[in-house]
């Protein structure tokens, strides 16, 4: 009986202090619903802070010098890394898309000899994603499609390899080496990617000037190599500018296999669900794919990634046998496609 009423005690405590709790948040809700102007924007105030960013010391894009001595440069850069640092969700996915994607484009722009630094063209240009911009540019590198056709890739109905995250790239190897042999320069170079080789071209003739950092252009254009420096600056220097992660918040490479096509494909369909996965999937591994068919009369060749088991879970629950790779299989880590 003795212990019946003392849990009966501690239970009527707990109710007690639990009614006190909730009427306390009432009063306090009450409270800040009510209070001033000025005792809530005192709270805002120690709250909430934005900063000034400390300017880098050095900045260079492919080993060529900023040249911050002048104001107008440094109040151009500081604006672009300011717009960069506190657009926080977009950055944040800048990151984490790259710890995915960059490996495949860093190993292209060794194979050509370029320097690292035109990896941070593609981010700019699309976030790493298949974008379409109103002009019809598509793909992470953005490439138009005569640009596209020019340097090599195939772009019709049913396949489109500006949305190649390899091949893209070899294209806008091709192309920033012609602008660099052009110009002299690798930051003319990145200017000419968004304006073109024939705009730049032009207002150098006509200003009489020879390098990016003296020339009055567009507002894009005028933007343009001074973004890609701010993402560099931020991407190299995540903490300094408030960026917190863990290497498992940020996107990992996908494993996958690929397959050689060298003949008709009636139904990407049917062929997804021969190897263990849905229409989606294959799409999302292979995005240069625009069709539910293929023709291909000239019977070439196609390598088409197939995500590793494990990865997804139609890949055990879709009806049928799942082939084993076997010869016609190239094992691959890599991850060839961009969101």
């Amino acid at each position: 009986m003795a212990k019946i009423v003392k849990l009966s005690k501690y239970v009527k405590i707990t109710v007690v202090t639990l009614l006190i709790m909730a009427v306390g948040k009432v009063l306090m809700y009450a409270y800040s619903e009510y209070e001033s102007d000025h005792e809530f924007f005192k709270k805002f105030n120690e709250k909430y802070n934005v900063f000034a960013l400390l300017m880098p010391d050095d900045v260079k894009f492919a080993d060529e010098e900023v040249p911050f001595d002048d104001p107008e440069i440094l109040e151009r850069f500081d604006r672009e890394l300011l717009s960069n640092t506190y657009f926080q969700s977009q950055s944040l996915l800048y990151f984490k898309r790259a710890n995915r994607y960059f490996p495949s484009i860093e190993r292209i722009l060794d194979k050509y000899n370029l320097p690292d630094d035109i990896k941070f063209i593609a981010l700019i240009e699309s976030g790493l994603t298949n974008a379409v911009s109103p002009a019809g540019a598509a793909g992470p590198w953005q490439l138009m499609k005569e640009t596209a056709i020019k340097y090599g890739l195939e772009v019709n109905d049913e396949i489109d390899e500006r949305y190649h995250l390899e091949k893209s790239t070899e294209a806008a190897c091709k192309y920033l080496l012609d602008a660099k042999k052009m110009f002299g320069s690798w930051t003319l170079a990145a200017a000419a990617y968004n304006m073109g080789q024939g705009g730049i071209a032009r207002q150098l003739s006509r200003q009489k000037v020879s390098n990016y950092f003296d020339l009055q252009l567009n507002q894009e254009t005028s933007r343009y190599v001074f973004r890609i420096l701010a993402v560099k600056e931020i991407y190299n220097n995540p903490r300094k500018y408030g960026f917190n992660f863990r290497k498992k918040d940020l996107y990992q490479p996908i494993p996958v296999n690929y397959v050689t096509v060298d003949s008709t494909v009636n139904s990407w369909v049917d062929f997804a669900e021969h190897y263990g996965i849905t229409y989606k999937i294959l799409r999302y591994h292979n995005p240069w794919i625009r069709d539910l068919k293929l023709t291909n009369p000239n019977g070439k060749k196609y390598r088409i990634a197939i995500p590793k088991k494990g990865y997804y879970h139609i890949m055990s629950d879709i009806k049928g046998v799942v082939p084993d790779f076997n010869d016609e299989m190239e094992n691959s880590t890599e991850h060839s496609t961009v969101e």
